[in-house]
């Protein structure tokens, strides 16, 4: 089967240095694009990659500082037991609860996603996963899990963990009564599936209102995950809202 687009090669480094500040300035514009479509909500939300160098150490959104002001040197950078080594802000507790148990777990993941988005935790309420109505949900098909457990906000290492045994080998999560949870090879990654799966729950949840939508057969849903859901995938879809939010913001990159 020919190919549906020739994909250009990810970026890669030879300076850590390099790397560490590539990731951060995708951090940021994530964290502006999320501000940008609404996913933010009061203190909220957190987006982690992983440091180049120190693989037990994560960058971090400072604890309530909004997504739409966040540049790559206000970054947190937090180890593994959850101090703060570079930055001079808090670390939002639930952030390094959940965060630190999913790269604990998953040596595979360079960044993780998680916010309070409208759709999300609507969907999140019903505790299932999506079904293949749309192209773009199939991203998610066989590969997504839901943490069908509430027990408030996640302060605890304990319920870190049990969220990253139920997100497994999957590239997202819903979490139940909470949200989503996204993870990817790259911060490009982690940041579309996010955006991508929001609107997934959104076109379900309008599909179930206005009637019973037609699944997509199980072995076409399949094909199509392989072409829109593999890892270059996610990070090539992120670039253009990449482009489009640096002409805009061209700040976040400081």
């Amino acid at each position: 089967m020919p190919e549906i687009m020739s994909l250009p090669p990810k970026m890669s480094f030879d300076d850590p240095a390099d790397e560490r500040l590539h990731r951060k300035q995708r951090l940021a514009a994530a964290f502006r694009l999320f501000s940008k479509f609404g996913f933010d909500e009061g203190v909220a939300g957190h987006i982690t990659a992983r440091d180049p160098e120190r693989a037990d150490h994560f960058w971090v959104n400072p604890f309530g500082m909004h997504f739409g002001h966040i540049r790559a040197s206000d970054l947190l950078l937090v180890n593994h037991v959850g101090e703060v080594v570079e930055g001079d802000r808090p670390v939002n507790v639930a952030a390094f609860a959940i965060h630190s148990q999913v790269h604990a777990a998953r040596p595979d993941v360079v960044a993780a996603a998680h916010a309070h988005s409208v759709y999300g935790k609507s969907w999140s309420s019903l505790g299932r996963t999506l079904d293949p109505i749309t192209q773009d949900v199939c991203a998610f098909y066989e590969d997504h899990a839901v943490f069908d457990d509430y027990t408030g906000v996640v302060i605890d290492v304990e319920e870190g963990k049990r969220i990253a045994h139920a997100l497994g080998d999957n590239k997202a999560a819903i979490l139940r009564n909470h949200g989503l949870l996204t993870v990817g090879h790259s911060v490009d990654e982690a940041a579309w599936w996010f955006i991508t799966m929001e609107r997934s729950c959104q076109a379900q949840l309008l599909a179930e209102a206005a009637g019973t939508p037609v699944l997509i057969d199980p072995d076409m849903a399949r094909l199509t995950s392989r072409q829109v859901g593999s890892h270059m995938a996610g990070w090539f879809s992120f670039q253009p809202l990449f482009d489009r939010i640096v002409r805009e913001q061209p700040d976040l990159l400081e």
